[in-house]
C-alpha cells in the first residue's frame, strides 16, 4: 500500500472514530450521511437496482494541451480533462433528512467506477487519475473529473509534409462490460477546446466525437465506444524558412552554371557544390521524417531538384567538350549550322562582336586577292630574259605552300569558332530551360503554403 492510500485510509478511520460532538453542524450531517451511505455499500458491483438494467455513462473530454507528436514512432501525447457521469442507485438520500445537504465529495476509490479505458493506448503506464475525488449528488448522480496524460497511437501521413494535416483518434470504451451492461455516450458533438493552450507546431481544427457500437470476435454482445478525432494542421512557417527556402534559392542558383564563361573553369564546380548542398538538406529532412512508403512533398521537391542539378552538370560537361574541341575538330554539321547557329542563335540573341541581335552577319568571301588594275601579268610564251620569274619555280612553290597553310589555319580557326559559338548557343538555351523548370517546381511547392 502506497503512502497516499495509507493517508486516505487513516483519514477515513478518523472520520469514523471521531465523535459527532467534535464536528460542526454540517460536519455532523456529512459524517452521518457518509456512515449511512457506505454502511452496506460495495464498489465491486455495478450500482443498478436490476442486474438486467443498462447503466448509462456520459463521457466528456476537454483538450488542454498537445504535449508531443512523435511522427517517427507515431505516438500522440495529450493532456486531457476527462469527465465521466453516471447514476449510482445505492448512493441516494433525502436532502431534508440531512439538513439540506445535497452533494458530498469523497475519494473515487470508495465508489464504483466504470472501467473506461483508452483503446488505442500506446504505453503501459497506468492512468494517473485514480486519486481524484468524485462528486455525489442526492439523486445518485456521480461526477468524476480527472486530468490525464494520454499516449495514443496515431497513423501519421507525411505525404504532404510540411503542409500536412493529421487525424488522430482517441477511442474510449469499457474494457469488460458489454453494451447491455454499460452504455457510453459523448456529451455534445465534440470535445471542448475552451482551455486549450496553443501549440507552436500544430493548429487544432476541431475534435469531433462519434459513438460506435462494434461486435468483436471474442464476444457475442456489442461493445459501444466513443471516438474523439483530433484534427490537426501543421504550422509550416518554420519548415518553409529552414528547409524549403534554402532549397528554392539553391535550385535557382544551379542553372546559372550555364551562364558562366567556359574559360572560368568553375562551371562544373558550381553544379557539384549545389548538389552537395542539396544532399545535406536531404539528410536533415530524413532525420525528422518517419520511414514510410509515401515520400513527403518536400522530399519529392528535393529529389526533383537534385535530378535537375545532376542533368545540368552532365550537360555542362558536354558543352565544355564542344567548347574545347580544338582546331582539329571536324566542321559543324550542316543541320546544326542551319538549326542551331542560324535560327536558334538569332532567337536567343547569341551573336558575334559587332553583329546586331536577331541578324546574322553575311559571311566574308574567301576569294583570292586580285592583282591591281594596270599591272602587267606574266606574259605567255617562251622567256628570253635570263632573270625571268619562270626560272624561280622553287620560290613559287614555297609561296604556294605558305598560302595553303595560312588558308588551312584560317579554316581550322573558323571551325573552332563555330564550335565555340555552338557551345554558347547551347548554354543560353539550357539556361532558359533549367531556370524555367526550377522556377515552376519552386512555385508549385510554395503555392501549397497559401
Amino acid at each position: 500500500m502506497g503512502p497516499r492510500n495509507h493517508h486516505l485510509s487513516l483519514s477515513l478511520l478518523l472520520l469514523f472514530l471521531l465523535p459527532p460532538e467534535c464536528l460542526g453542524a454540517e460536519g455532523r450531517l456529512a459524517h452521518k450521511l457518509f456512515r449511512d451511505l457506505f454502511a452496506n455499500y460495495t464498489s465491486a458491483l455495478r450500482p443498478v437496482a436490476d442486474t438486467d438494467q443498462t447503466l448509462n455513462v456520459t463521457l466528456e473530454v476537454t483538450l488542454s494541451q498537445i504535449i508531443d507528436m512523435d511522427e517517427r514512432n507515431q505516438v500522440l501525447t495529450l493532456y486531457l480533462w476527462i469527465r465521466q457521469e453516471w447514476t449510482d442507485a445505492y448512493l441516494r438520500w433525502d436532502p431534508d433528512a440531512y439538513g439540506g445537504l445535497d452533494a458530498i465529495r469523497i475519494p473515487s476509490s470508495l465508489v464504483w467506477r466504470p472501467d473506461i479505458v483508452l483503446y488505442n493506448k500506446a504505453d503501459a503506464q497506468p492512468p494517473a487519475s485514480a486519486s481524484t475525488n468524485v462528486v455525489v449528488r442526492h439523486d445518485g448522480a456521480v461526477r468524476w473529473d480527472a486530468p490525464a496524460i494520454t499516449h495514443s497511437s496515431c497513423r501519421v501521413d507525411v505525404s504532404a509534409f510540411p503542409f500536412d494535416a493529421q487525424r488522430c483518434g482517441l477511442t474510449f470504451g469499457s474494457w469488460t462490460h458489454g453494451g447491455h451492461q454499460l452504455d457510453v455516450r459523448p456529451r455534445g458533438a465534440a470535445a471542448s477546446l475552451a482551455d486549450f493552450v496553443e501549440n507552436v507546431e500544430w493548429r487544432v481544427l476541431g475534435m469531433p466525437a462519434r459513438r460506435r457500437v462494434l461486435t468483436y470476435g471474442c464476444c457475442s454482445e456489442p461493445y459501444p465506444d466513443v471516438t474523439f478525432t483530433l484534427l490537426l494542421r501543421r504550422r509550416a512557417a518554420a519548415y518553409v524558412c529552414n528547409l524549403l527556402l534554402p532549397c528554392v534559392l539553391i535550385s535557382l542558383l544551379a542553372p546559372l552554371a550555364f551562364h558562366l564563361p567556359a574559360d572560368s573553369g568553375e562551371k562544373v564546380s558550381l553544379g557539384v557544390t549545389v548538389l552537395l548542398a542539396l544532399t545535406v538538406f536531404q539528410l536533415l529532412l530524413a532525420e525528422s521524417m518517419p520511414p514510410a512508403e509515401s515520400v513527403p512533398l518536400i522530399g519529392k521537391y528535393y529529389m526533383a531538384t537534385m535530378t535537375m542539378v545532376t542533368f545540368s552538370t552532365a550537360l555542362t560537361i558536354l558543352i565544355m567538350n564542344l567548347h574545347y574541341c580544338g582546331p582539329s575538330a571536324r566542321p559543324v554539321p550542316a543541320w546544326a549550322r542551319a538549326l542551331l547557329l542560324g535560327h536558334l542563335a538569332r532567337g536567343l540573341c547569341v551573336r558575334e562582336r559587332g553583329e546586331p541581335c536577331g541578324q546574322r552577319k553575311p559571311p566574308k568571301s574567301s576569294s583570292s586577292p586580285q592583282p591591281p588594275e594596270g599591272a602587267a601579268g606574266p606574259q605567255a610564251g617562251p622567256c628570253h630574259e635570263p632573270q625571268c620569274l619562270c626560272h624561280q619555280e622553287a620560290l613559287l612553290h614555297h609561296v604556294a605552300t605558305i598560302a595553303n597553310m595560312f588558308r588551312s589555319h584560317r579554316a581550322a580557326q573558323r571551325r573552332h569558332e563555330d564550335w565555340k559559338r555552338l557551345a554558347r548557343v547551347m548554354d543560353r538555351f539550357f539556361l532558359g530551360i533549367f531556370f524555367f523548370m526550377a522556377l515552376v517546381m519552386s512555385l508549385l511547392v510554395l503555392v501549397q503554403a497559401l
